[in-house]
């Protein structure tokens, strides 16, 4: 099997929400949470073992509801945090709760899938996070560096920062941010900044992209019609603090530079369809993946934005008389922009994109049909990047 061939797996149930186990950096981890309305919802604990090229799969039971978005804890393998659709009152509301696998999972042995599908266990509830206020929970973003004790979540209008207490069986909100404005303002995605000490938040609603101060929980930056339509998805550069990638229903990704928030420093119009998705590589942030509706996956390679808008950094010391010359005259210009190849083993919706916290070059993405694909970079470019 050839090195950049893609791995697929199927689901037997329908699948939106996809995270990389981000506490886990030996072992390649993905957690996907099935939506299914007639069964009892699941969460599928993907290992890939890359030697062999091949897929073992754990499955746990979340009988709470379908599973809407899922996050993994940065500090600890065991916990996981989702939000989930229930009917109260025949109403559907959507709720968020932090979980910790049985210590055990793993004994759900991988040679006889049969045996561990027909007695999944259970994952064990440890908090609702649930003020009580605000039913309708978009997401949960945990902090990016942290030791797992904090987590926000975006309910209706409100940014929710949570102190999770006495092994996250408890959970406090420690204070609120508030969108105001008319009609029914309601956050559909976040993401928490990893600079700044962490200290900061992006939120999309509608066609607009907000910055937050979560020490005063006040508003420093907005980006009135960041979109044309609704904003689906936002990612900050890992490498440059002050960039952040959006993507929306209007087709398009955006790279914006916050301190300017008038025009986006690029815009990419690669799909033909919303774009659900937008991921930095974690080491190499010229690495862009983009999910969308148009049943495809396409991973860009961003380099005149990127932290190494030149290329490797090379010592003056490793060329020899020759060498130095050429790498004088191509050091000048910036590389540039492409889309490095278009990734088209989904036929339906490719709701998530997620590079693995193990292996850099490597990232899964989850269409609503329940196909996972792990994909790896080209291996030409990888070579391109390290040499």
């Amino acid at each position: 099997m050839e090195d950049d061939a893609p791995v697929i797996y199927g689901l037997e149930f329908q699948a939106r929400a996809l995270t990389a186990q981000a506490a886990e950096t030996d072992a390649i981890r993905f957690l996907v949470g099935t939506q299914s309305l007639k069964f009892d919802n699941q969460i599928h604990i993907i290992d890939f073992d890359d030697e062999n090229n091949i897929i073992n799969k754990n499955v746990l039971l979340h009988q709470a509801g379908e599973i809407w978005h899922i996050g993994a804890s940065p500090a600890d393998k065991a916990v996981l945090t989702t939000c989930y659709n229930k009917t109260s009152d025949s109403r559907v509301v959507s709720c968020a709760a932090v979980w910790r696998m049985p210590s055990d999972w793993e004994t759900g042995s991988h040679e006889s899938p049969d045996d561990s599908a027909h007695n999944p266990q259970t994952l064990e509830l440890l908090c609702h996070l649930d003020d009580g206020a605000h039913i309708n929970t978009a997401c949960v973003l945990w902090e990016p560096m942290g030791d797992g004790k904090r987590v926000i979540s975006l309910a209706d209008n409100h940014a929710l920062l949570w102190d999770l207490q006495e092994s996250s069986t408890q959970a406090t909100v420690s204070n609120t941010a508030t969108l105001e404005g008319k009609g029914q303002l309601k956050f559909t995605s976040g993401k928490w900044s990893p600079h700044h000490n962490c200290s900061q938040l992006a939120t999309a609603n509608d066609t607009a992209i907000r910055g937050w101060d979560l020490r005063t929980m006040s508003q420093i930056y907005c980006i009135e019609n960041a979109h044309g339509q609704l904003v689906r998805d936002l990612d900050f550069n890992p490498n440059r603090q002050y960039y952040l990638a959006s993507c929306g229903d209007d087709c398009k990704v955006k790279f914006w530079d916050v301190r300017n928030v008038q025009e986006p420093v690029k815009t990419l119009e690669e799909h033909s369809h919303w774009v659900w998705s937008v991921r930095y590589n974690h080491s190499h942030d010229q690495l862009v993946l983009t999910a969308s509706s148009d049943s495809r996956l396409i991973l860009s390679n961003m380099v005149s934005i990127s932290s190494e808008p030149f290329g490797h950094l090379v010592d003056d010391e490793e060329l020899s008389e020759g060498e130095e010359n050429h790498h004088e005259d191509k050091g000048k210009e910036p590389l540039k922009d492409s889309v490095v190849s278009t990734y088209e083993e989904h036929e339906d919706s490719v709701y998530a994109a997620e590079w693995s916290s193990a292996d850099p070059w490597l990232f899964a993405s989850l269409s609503y049909d329940g196909r996972l694909v792990i994909n790896r970079v080209p291996r030409a470019l990888k070579y391109r990047i390290l040499l």
